[in-house]
C-alpha cells in the first residue's frame, strides 16, 4: 500500500493498491445488482435515513479504502442495527478464515439479521446486547458507561462502530473505546464515525446538521428535545478518548457533513492497537 502524511490531520494515509482498488470496484458493482441479496422492509429500518443497500455498499468501500479492511479479518460490529453493513460483507468476508459478530441493543434488528443473514451465513453472528440508550433501548439494563461485551479479548482484527458515537454522551464512548482495546488483536483497527465540531465548522452556511451548544462540556447537539439524536464533539475531544484507552490514531477523514467535499458524510477516525500489546 501506499503511504503519506496528511499535515492537517497530523496523521499517515494509506492507500490501497490500485489492483485491489479494481478488484473491490467490480465486486462492490456485483453486489449492487445483486437482487438476492436480503433487505428489511423500509418501515423496519430504525438506523437512519437513506438507501439501506446503498448505504452499507458505500461503507464496505470505505472499510477497505480508508479502514484497510482485508477479507480474512476477523470483525465486530458495534451497534449493527438491522444489518445494513453485514448485508455487503457477506459478499467480502472469506467464509474459511474470517467471521463477523454483530451486537445492538435493538431486538427487532439482531432477530431480522439472525434470520436473513445468518442463516445463509453461518460465519455471521448477531447478539443483542442490554445496554440502555434513552432514544433506541430506553429500557435497558446496562449503563452505556459500564459496557462489557461478551467476547474474549484479542479476538477480532477490525471492529466498526458507525453512527455510534454520534449517538453517545462523551464517558460512554471512552467505555466503548476501552473494551475496543480490550478486544482488538494487536494491530487490529478500529473504525468510528463521529462528528467532530471546529470552530470554523460552526460558521459554513451549508453545514448539517447545524450544531448548537450541548449541556455537557465539548458537546453539540442538533436537536434540544432529543441530545442524543445527533451529538458532535469538540475536535480533538472524541479522538484523546480513544488514545486515553490504548489506541494509536493512524488516521482522520473529514466528512461532508461540514459543507466540504468528501466520501463520506460522517468523519472517520481510524485507530489502531499497538502490536506490542497483547
Amino acid at each position: 500500500m501506499n503511504a503519506h502524511f496528511d499535515a492537517r490531520t497530523g496523521t499517515q494515509e494509506v492507500t490501497p493498491p490500485a489492483d485491489d482498488m479494481s478488484q473491490l470496484a467490480e465486486l462492490m458493482q456485483k453486489i449492487a445488482q445483486d437482487d438476492s441479496l436480503p433487505a428489511p422492509a423500509p418501515e423496519s429500518v430504525f438506523v437512519g435515513d437513506g438507501d439501506y443497500r446503498a448505504i452499507g455498499l458505500e461503507y464496505l468501500g470505505h472499510y477497505v479504502n480508508i479502514g484497510g479492511l482485508k477479507p480474512t479479518d476477523r470483525v465486530l460490529d458495534i451497534g449493527c442495527g438491522i444489518g445494513r453493513m453485514a448485508v455487503p460483507l457477506t459478499q467480502y468476508l472469506d467464509p474459511d478464515t474470517a467471521f463477523y459478530e454483530g451486537v445492538d441493543p435493538v431486538n427487532e434488528g439482531i432477530e431480522w439479521c439472525v434470520q436473513n443473514i445468518t442463516s445463509d451465513h453461518p460465519h455471521f453472528r448477531f447478539c443483542r446486547v442490554d445496554v440502555a440508550h434513552e432514544l433506541y433501548n430506553p429500557g435497558g439494563m446496562i449503563p452505556g458507561r459500564e459496557i462489557v461485551l461478551p467476547f474474549a479479548g484479542a479476538k477480532f482484527d477490525f471492529i466498526t462502530m458507525v453512527s455510534v458515537a454520534t449517538h453517545l454522551p462523551a464517558d460512554e464512548i471512552a467505555a466503548y473505546a476501552r473494551e475496543v482495546m480490550r478486544l482488538l488483536a494487536p494491530g487490529g483497527r478500529l473504525f468510528l464515525t463521529a462528528f467532530l465540531v471546529a470552530p470554523e465548522d460552526l460558521d459554513r452556511a451549508n453545514a448539517r446538521p447545524r450544531f448548537l451548544k450541548g449541556k455537557d462540556a465539548g458537546s453539540w447537539i442538533a436537536d434540544p428535545a432529543a441530545p442524543l439524536g445527533a451529538i458532535g464533539f469538540d475536535a480533538g475531544l472524541v479522538e484523546s478518548l480513544v488514545r486515553r484507552a490504548g489506541l494509536d490514531i493512524s488516521r482522520i477523514s473529514l466528512g461532508h457533513w461540514r459543507g466540504i467535499e468528501s466520501s463520506h458524510y460522517q468523519d472517520i477516525i481510524i485507530a489502531v492497537k499497538p502490536e506490542d500489546i497483547a
